[in-house]
């Protein structure tokens, strides 16, 4: 079956381009214009290595911006090769280039070679941004010098301080077509998490169709979280790619420690998380550890085990894989398991169809009618249990206060009378009539008297 599917930018919004060669300050650019400290920040030259794209807004015109790698010739960095591609990618879809180089340092050769390259690859407009020109009077003699580049008028600006940065944006919005697209379109946000190495930006560019992503055998590839939008059947979806987590007594503080705490936040941003977990290797602590914190964060979650192809099969290896999975993440035992193969992209487009269904169930409310008919039915098939001291558990009625995750609050006459055990019990209750599949269920276990129950319960009816 052919799926329908489609690429398409973030509501069809210009896009420029921020290009430059190592620790020009492209970053902190992109942190200016977008009013958000997402891409990394840090003084170690070629932080950042995937396309990093945000939204930004200048005098009521939105646009997009993307952060590219920093780009040399000449050098047998591995990664190099890569970012050049990933840049002649970006030049492929954006509206307009701003080179962006170091007033401080002045021309170099590195960036008369960057200036080349953008002559001769480049079919849109390329811009010339002086960054670290932090007075007025010293960033006109330092933009002077960077006229030997050849792509016209060199425009001063501090990305760390703001002045100058208004002037590069009104050179850029000319450059800009009249956006389309509906800005109000809903869409599903879907963080990428794991272990390093287990293929999510693999995962990432076979849901994109396009090498979106650095793909590389070095665990750790990926920094930065990263969004990309594609629209699948009609839906829109954010798919947010995310550093590797590590265990924590390998990780050096600084790029490393800012990747994960991003990966944090972009499982708290999301909708659904999918944990990808490789399936030639067992589930690790650190899987499980991963688990707890989409778990904890009341995320929907699919559990992605991806390089399916790699296994040797027979007719019980999916059973067993799945038995497996189970056991080693019971507390996610509500989210759906999918095996895929990034690789050969064998059920891949499958995951957007789960994360629609995961994502209805996170977003569902409940009628407090329908929820006291699933409490009276399990109150009949199980009773609620009786103390020492013969005091019965009693629920008066339950109602739903929340969703994202569904959190449905239960009047009781006395919490502490409901074991974990019963509990349990309730959670299944609603789950097996009320299908919450791929989302964390949550109760909140209210002790009222009868009195204040029965008066509170006609408040909700």
């Amino acid at each position: 079956m052919v799926l329908s599917w489609s690429w398409h930018p973030p509501v069809v919004l210009p896009l420029l381009a921020i290009l430059g060669r190592p620790n020009v300050g492209k970053s902190t650019l992109v942190n200016r214009l977008s009013g958000e400290r997402v891409a990394i920040v840090h003084d170690e030259p070629g932080v950042t290595r995937d396309r990093l794209y945000r939204e930004a807004e200048w005098n009521g015109r939105r646009f997009r911006v993307v952060d590219t790698g920093g780009i040399l010739f000449g050098s047998d960095a591995a990664f190099l090769p890569l970012i050049r591609e990933q840049a002649l990618l970006t030049l492929q879809e954006a509206h307009v280039a701003l080179l962006v180089v170091d007033g401080m340092a002045g021309p170099t050769a590195a960036d008369q070679e960057l200036a080349d390259w953008l002559r001769t690859h480049a079919r849109i407009p390329v811009l010339v941004g002086v960054n670290k020109c932090e007075s007025a009077q010293m960033g006109l003699a330092q933009a002077a010098a960077f006229w030997s580049l050849g792509l016209g008028e060199p425009l001063p600006f501090s990305a760390i301080h703001g002045n100058g940065v208004a002037e590069i944006l009104e050179r850029v919005l000319p450059h800009f077509p009249e956006s389309t697209g509906d800005p109000e379109t809903t869409e599903i946000a879907i963080a990428i998490v794991g272990r390093p190495n287990v293929g999510k930006s693999s995962l990432l560019n076979s849901l994109v169709g396009s090498p979106r992503a650095i793909v590389s055998p070095m665990p750790g590839t990926t920094r930065d979280a990263i969004d990309t939008v594609i629209t699948w059947q009609e839906q829109r979806f954010r798919l947010i790619d995310t550093a590797g987590i590590r265990r924590k007594n390998r990780i050096d503080y600084g790029v490393e420690f800012f990747s994960i705490n991003r990966a944090f936040k972009a499982i708290a941003r999301s909708d659904v998380a999918m944990l990808v977990l490789d399936a030639t290797e067992t589930i690790s602590e650190q899987d499980q550890r991963l688990a707890g914190r989409i778990a904890d964060e009341g995320r929907a979650c699919i559990l992605v085990v991806n390089k399916w192809d790699l296994v040797e099969k027979d007719s019980y290896t999916i059973y067993d894989h799945t038995r497996a999975v189970r056991e080693r993440l019971s507390f996610l035992d509500w989210a759906p398991v999918v095996f895929v193969s990034a690789k050969t992209g064998q059920r891949v487009m499958t995951l957007l169809e789960q994360a629609k269904i995961v994502v209805e169930s996170h977003r569902r409310r409940v009628s407090t009618a329908v929820i006291n008919e699933v409490l009276a039915e399990s109150l009949a098939w199980l009773t609620p249990p009786t103390n020492r001291q013969g005091k019965q558990g009693r629920i008066y009625y339950g109602t739903q206060v929340s969703t994202q995750p569904p959190t449905i609050a239960l009047f009781v006459n006395e919490p502490t009378l409901f074991r974990e055990n019963y509990r349990r019990f309730l959670e299944k209750q609603f789950r097996t009539h009320l299908d919450f599949t791929g989302t964390p269920l949550r109760f909140l276990w209210r002790g009222k008297t009868e009195r204040e129950a029965r008066k509170q319960s006609r408040h909700h009816s």
